[in-house]
C-alpha cells in the first residue's frame, strides 16, 4: 500500500528558480507511476515542459526542473477521464438539471484527478449552441459532449418522450457542426414500448459518422435489453448504466448471462454511469469477479448523485477496488480505455510528447464502506483520494500544498503596498 495522507504531507517540497536555467518546467518526483497504455507500473519520475510530457525515468535530477513536486509514497497516473457527466441545466427539470442546479465542471473535476469530462446528452440540437457558449467553452476542464436525440435535451422526463422533437437530420447536423467536441448521439429515459428513440439515435449517429450512447430508460417487455445489445447497437456504440438493477445479469447459478458476452464480442461497449439510481452491487460484484469489467468507469455526475452514494470519480473507482479489481485495471478503465471509447486516444496516457494531464493519487488503507443506489453496502480496505492534479502541464489542484514555499522563507511581503507609507493610527 502506498502512502498515508499524513505521511505524504510530510514529504512535500518545492524548488523554484529562474526559468532559463532549467530543462523542464515541472518535475513530479518520487512517485509510483501507473500508465497502462505504456505498460508502466514502477517508481518513475515524470518531467513536463511546454504543457507536454517531456521525460520519464527512474531518477530525473531535481536540479533540471524549475519546479519540483515531491510525491513520494503516492501514485502518479494519467489524468482521469470521466465520460458520463451532466453539466447543463435547462429550466424545468424536476430532478437534476433544473435552474441553478447545474454542475460546473471545474468544481468537480480537478479535486478528484479528473482532467477530461464528457457531458452525455444534457443538450439537444435546439439547446446545444447555448450549452457550448455557457459551459463547454468557459471552463478549464477538457470537455466533450454527446447531442441528445431530443431537441430540448434533458429538460424534463416528459420532454424526453416527445417523438416529434427527435429530429434525426438536425441532430446529425449539429453534431457535425460541433465535431471538435461532439463525439456521439445520446438517448435516455424513454418510457414507450417502441424502439423509436433508439432507432432515431442510431440513424442520427450513422449520419454524423459517430457512435451512440444508449441509456435504455424504462425497461419494457416489448423492447428487451438483450435485443438492444445483441441486435440494435453497432460495434463502438455504448450501453451505459451497465450495472443498474433492471439489467438481467445472472442465470440461476449466478453466472453472467451469455448474451452479455455475445454483445461484447460484437464490439458493444459497456459504461458504468453510476449516478443516483443506476448501480447495484448485486450485479456489479459477481460480474467483476467473473471478469466482466466495464469499458469505462464513470460517475453520471449530477446534483442527484454528487452527495449521494456515488459522490465522485475516485469514490467510484474505489468501489471497484473493493470488488477485487486491481489498481492497475481501475486506472486503465478510468484513463486510456474511456479515452479510446470516445475516440480520443491521444488522452489518458503519459507517453513522451502527450499532453501533460496527470493525477497524483493516494491509496489510503483502513476500513471503508461503500454504498450502491439501493442501500446495499460493501466494505473495503482501501480508498483513493486525489492529492494533486496537473492539466496541460499546470498544477490546478494541490491538496497538500506541495507547490507552496514555507512562509518563513518568504520574508516580509507586502505586494504592491509600500510599507514606508503605511500609517498605523493610535488606538
Amino acid at each position: 500500500m502506498v502512502g498515508e495522507a499524513d505521511d505524504a504531507a510530510e514529504s512535500a517540497s518545492l524548488t523554484s528558480k529562474p526559468q532559463e536555467a532549467f530543462v523542464y518546467d515541472l518535475l513530479i518526483k518520487g512517485g509510483h507511476l501507473i500508465d497502462p497504455k505504456n505498460g508502466i507500473d514502477a517508481p518513475m519520475d515524470l518531467a513536463i515542459s511546454g504543457g507536454k510530457v517531456a521525460a520519464i525515468d527512474a531518477d530525473i535530477p531535481a536540479e533540471s526542473a524549475n519546479q519540483v513536486a515531491d510525491v513520494t509514497g503516492l501514485y502518479v497516473t494519467p489524468g482521469l477521464v470521466d465520460i458520463h457527466t451532466h453539466m447543463y441545466a435547462t429550466p424545468g427539470h424536476r430532478n437534476a438539471w433544473a435552474g441553478d442546479n447545474s454542475i460546473l465542471p471545474d468544481g468537480f473535476s480537478f479535486r478528484v484527478g479528473v482532467t477530461t469530462m464528457m457531458d452525455t446528452g444534457s443538450a439537444g440540437c435546439r439547446t446545444f449552441e447555448d450549452f457550448r457558449f455557457r459551459v463547454l467553452d468557459r471552463f478549464q476542464t477538457r470537455m466533450f459532449a454527446l447531442v441528445n436525440i431530443v431537441g430540448l435535451g434533458m429538460n424534463t422526463n416528459v420532454v424526453e418522450q416527445n417523438v416529434e422533437d427527435m429530429d434525426v437530420e438536425q441532430t446529425a447536423a449539429v453534431a457535425k457542426e460541433h465535431s471538435d467536441i461532439v463525439v456521439g448521439i445520446k438517448t435516455a429515459h424513454f418510457w414507450g414500448p417502441e424502439w423509436v428513440s433508439v432507432d432515431r439515435t442510431q440513424e442520427a449517429a450513422e449520419r454524423a459518422g459517430m457512435p451512440s450512447m444508449i441509456d435504455f430508460g424504462y425497461f419494457r417487455k416489448e423492447r428487451p435489453y438483450h435485443e438492444l445489445v445483441r441486435e440494435k447497437l453497432r460495434a463502438g456504440d455504448i450501453s451505459t448504466h451497465m450495472y443498474r438493477s433492471s439489467v438481467p445479469w445472472l442465470d440461476g447459478n449466478g453466472r453472467v448471462l451469455p448474451y452479455l458476452h455475445e454483445a461484447r464480442e460484437r464490439g458493444i461497449l459497456f459504461d458504468v454511469g453510476h449516478g443516483g439510481g443506476s448501480f447495484v452491487f448485486r450485479n456489479a460484484v459477481p460480474a467483476v469477479k467473473q471478469g466482466f469489467y466495464p469499458d469505462s468507469i464513470s460517475t453520471d455526475l449530477h446534483t442527484g448523485s454528487m452527495n449521494d452514494e456515488m459522490m465522485d470519480m475516485v469514490t467510484t473507482m474505489s468501489k471497484f477496488l473493493a470488488m477485487g479489481m486491481s489498481l492497475q485495471d481501475v486506472i486503465r478503465l478510468s484513463t486510456i480505455r474511456p479515452a479510446e471509447v470516445i475516440g480520443h486516444p491521444e488522452l489518458g496516457h503519459l507517453s513522451v510528447g502527450a499532453v501533460a494531464d496527470v493525477a497524483v493519487l493516494n491509496q489510503m488503507s483502513g476500513r471503508f464502506g461503500y454504498c450502491d443506489v439501493s442501500g446495499g453496502k460493501l466494505e473495503g480496505d482501501s480508498r483513493l483520494i486525489c492529492e494533486m492534479t496537473v492539466k496541460d502541464g499546470r498544477v490546478v489542484y494541490d491538496w497538500n500544498g506541495r507547490m507552496g514555499t514555507d512562509y518563513r522563507e518568504l520574508g516580509d511581503q507586502y505586494g504592491i503596498r509600500d510599507v514606508d507609507h503605511i500609517v498605523i493610527p493610535d488606538v
